[in-house]
């Protein structure tokens, strides 16, 4: 992926290429690849997304097409070990994406892909909600199989919407974007985790206080200790000793 625009700096954690952005700078980055339809596909780096691409090559080698923006405590701690300060702001999904359609004034076309059918389909109403001179369309649950991907890529193709919000969970989701979206099928595939999950309202938030206090995750791991123990009660201190050993290697390149 060539950037065309200018990006004040990137940061590599762990191996990966992560934007250095305020929040408004990468709303008008990415604001003007949708007017100017530059194709980019667009994730975010967190611990556990750092810690998947650690032990999964291929995964880490995709996330080099993306833009990558900084989502969570734990990339910024590892800002502050590695370059002696944080990133200028935690552009998680969850925020950053409705921040994102709140300041884009031309009606642009936003299609969702992933999540259950019923979740994708409340989130669309939601997003509706929160930026209502944007049309939304749900393309697809993301349980679908190899043979019904063909006819999901032609209704793509056939709305190319400015863009796509792809929530299959990581990495399914990066994989699935470098493996079949080019831009004939959309303009800026975002990969979005549980974002269409946390707006249909099935899954909570944290509160603002805790979100505040950067312990989203921790809120996570009480509703949902079954499924993420691992990624939060091993994967941190995995992440940080990860971090520590780039630090200690003087690898910042």
């Amino acid at each position: 992926m060539t950037i065309s625009k200018p990006v004040a700096t990137f940061r590599r954690i762990l191996g990966i290429r992560v934007a250095s952005l305020r929040r408004d700078e990468a709303v008008s980055l990415l604001s003007g690849f949708i007017r100017e339809k530059t194709f980019t596909k667009v994730g975010f780096l967190n611990a556990h997304n750092a810690n998947v691409a650690c032990s999964d090559k291929e995964f880490a080698a995709a996330l080099d097409d993306f833009l990558v923006l900084a989502d969570g405590i734990g990339v910024d701690i590892a800002a502050r070990w590695l370059y002696g300060a944080p990133f200028p702001a935690n552009l998680n999904g969850t925020d950053f994406v409705p921040a994102l359609l709140v300041a884009a004034d031309k009606p642009l076309t936003v299609a969702l892909l992933g999540a259950s059918r019923e979740n994708a389909e409340r989130a669309a109403a939601r997003l509706s909600e929160i930026a209502p001179q944007h049309r939304f369309v749900v393309i697809h649950d993301g349980f679908f199989t190899a043979q019904e991907e063909p006819a999901i890529i032609a209704s793509l193709a056939a709305l190319r919407p400015d863009i796509l919000l792809v929530a299959m969970g990581v990495p399914r989701q990066e994989f699935w974007i470098a493996r079949n979206l080019r831009p004939e099928h959309c303009t800026v595939p975002i990969a979005v985790g549980a974002l269409l999950d946390f707006l249909s309202g099935s899954v909570p938030r944290a509160p603002a206080w805790m979100r505040r206090l950067r312990l989203e995750w921790l809120f996570r791991l009480v509703i949902e200790p079954g499924r993420l123990w691992r990624r939060y009660i091993v994967g941190n201190p995995l992440f940080l000793l990860r971090v520590l050993r780039q630090k200690l290697a003087g690898d910042c390149s």
